[in-house]
C-alpha cells in the first residue's frame, strides 16, 4: 500500500514538473519573443501622420443647452472645449511597441498624447451624457453617448446608460446597434458590456 502512494506521489510529481517546465519555457519565449519585437520597433523610422484616423467633435455639441451646475460637468464641458483643437485618436488595444513598429520610434510621444486626448474626451462624453440623463435631457445624452461609441469607446457605463435611454425611450431596435459596436471593440470589456445591453434590452 505505501509502495502505491509513493508510486502515484511519484508520477504527480513528475507531471506537475512537466508542466511547470513547459509553462516556464512558453514564458521565457514570450519574453524572448517580446524583445525581439520591441529591439525591432526600436528602429523604425518616422512616418506621416496625415492619414490617423483622428476624431472630430461635432460642433452641434457645443450649441447644446448642457445642465452643467454640478461642477464634474462644467469641468467635462471645458475640457471637452479644449479638446476641439487637439488631435485625437482612439489606439485602445494597441501597445506602444506596435504603434511604434507602425509609425515609427520618434512618434511614440505625440502618438501616446493623441490616445491620451481620446481617454479625456470619451470620459468628458460620458459625464456629460450622465449629466443630460440627470436631467431628463435624454436626446442630447443619447447624441452625446452614440459619438462616444461610433469612436470606439470600451465604457461601459457609456453601453449601459444608452441602452437604459433606448428602453425608456422604447428604442429597442437600436440594441443591434449597440451590440453591433461592442462587438468590433478590440477590448477585454466586450463580454461585460454584451451582458449589460442584453439586461437592459
Amino acid at each position: 500500500m505505501n509502495l502505491l502512494i509513493f508510486a502515484s506521489t511519484l508520477i504527480l510529481a513528475l507531471i506537475l514538473s512537466s508542466r511547470i517546465k513547459k509553462s516556464n519555457n512558453s514564458a521565457e519565449k514570450r519574453m524572448e519573443a517580446f524583445f525581439e519585437k520591441e529591439n525591432k520597433a526600436n528602429f523604425v523610422r518616422k512616418k506621416n501622420l496625415d492619414n490617423l484616423p483622428y476624431i472630430t467633435i461635432p460642433e452641434e455639441f457645443f450649441t447644446y443647452s448642457l445642465p452643467l451646475e454640478h461642477p464634474r460637468a462644467k469641468d467635462a464641458f471645458d475640457y471637452l472645449c479644449h479638446l476641439k483643437s487637439c488631435k485625437i485618436v482612439n489606439f485602445t488595444g494597441i501597445s506602444n511597441t506596435d504603434l511604434k513598429l507602425e509609425y515609427g520610434t520618434a512618434n511614440i510621444t505625440v502618438l501616446s498624447e493623441y490616445d491620451q486626448n481620446y481617454t479625456s474626451l470619451v470620459r468628458s462624453l460620458q459625464t456629460l451624457g450622465e449629466s443630460c440623463y440627470d436631467n431628463g435631457q435624454l436626446n442630447e445624452a443619447a447624441k452625446l453617448l452614440e459619438f462616444a461609441l461610433d469612436t470606439g469607446t470600451d465604457i461601459s457605463k457609456s453601453y449601459i446608460l444608452l441602452a437604459r435611454i433606448y428602453s425608456e425611450t422604447n428604442q429597442f431596435e437600436k440594441k443591434n446597434r449597440l451590440v453591433a459596436q461592442a462587438k468590433k471593440l478590440n477590448s477585454v470589456m466586450t463580454p461585460s458590456i454584451l451582458r449589460s445591453i442584453e439586461e437592459f434590452l
